[in-house]
């Protein structure tokens, strides 16, 4: 299906190390910086970067996240990250201006320098995002505002570096936002009707899938404390 001209400018990409960064807690990469030049891009993402949870974080489906600059304006004035704080304060790999969750669709495909990408989910904020922000509402504010970002899968792996652009070129799923699918992921308010489309969108990361298939039988609740709390 033809998508919209949507396309925009990378304005940082960002790795991380698995570190232990918290007492009693598992080790986490969430803490990434600003890396330069040209890098490779695998099925699984990024080859210099690293997932310290994979059940989580990372592989097929999460192999790469991106996360809307535009919101750290909101963020700050908002009083939830102090001022001055830049990417990739969330543990983004990637940083733009021009697309959110608003404009980004569920199985859309982007050119990545010369990788191609998939949308495949929303981000679902767990505990290491409060701790990393140092907010511990932090987790818990994400799902409430929807600026959580989205996961890529990777369907042609390739090279890019900052200041490449990014490139929307189809467009299966127009009706399915990123933001319509994650609040109805994230909150569980969503129709029998609509979840039971959800569990059969094949562009669906397939542990979302799972999950619209449960609220389609009627089964919205769920044990978050372990994700969001730690």
């Amino acid at each position: 299906m033809s998508a919209p001209d949507i396309s925009t400018t990378l304005n940082g990409i960002f790795f991380g190390e698995i570190v232990d960064r918290w007492a009693g807690k598992a080790p986490s990469a969430i803490g990434k910086t600003l890396v330069s030049g040209r890098q490779e891009i695998g099925e699984m993402g990024f080859l210099g970067d690293a997932q310290a949870d994979l059940e989580h974080h990372g592989g097929h489906d999460k192999a790469i996240h991106h996360y809307p600059s535009d919101h750290y304006p909101n963020w700050i004035a908002e009083g939830h990250i102090p001022t001055g704080t830049i990417p990739a304060a969330f543990g983004e790999n990637l940083a733009t201006l021009g697309m959110t969750e608003t404009n980004i669709c569920i199985g859309d495909k982007l050119r990545l320098g010369t990788a191609v990408v998939e949308v495949s989910q929303g981000r679902q904020p767990c505990w290491k995002v409060s701790e990393h922000t140092e907010n511990e509402k932090m987790a818990y504010l994400f799902q409430k505002t929807g600026r959580t970002g989205w996961y890529y899968r990777v369907l042609q792996g390739g090279h890019v570096s900052a200041d490449d652009p990014i490139v929307l070129f189809e467009r299966p799923c127009p009706e399915w936002t990123v933001e319509t699918v994650t609040r109805a992921r994230l909150t569980r308010r969503v129709s029998r009707e609509d979840a039971a489309i959800l569990a059969e969108l094949p562009l669906l990361a397939q542990g979302w899938r799972d999950a619209f298939a449960r609220m389609a039988e009627g089964d919205t609740k769920e044990n978050t404390d372990a994700r969001l709390k730690g």
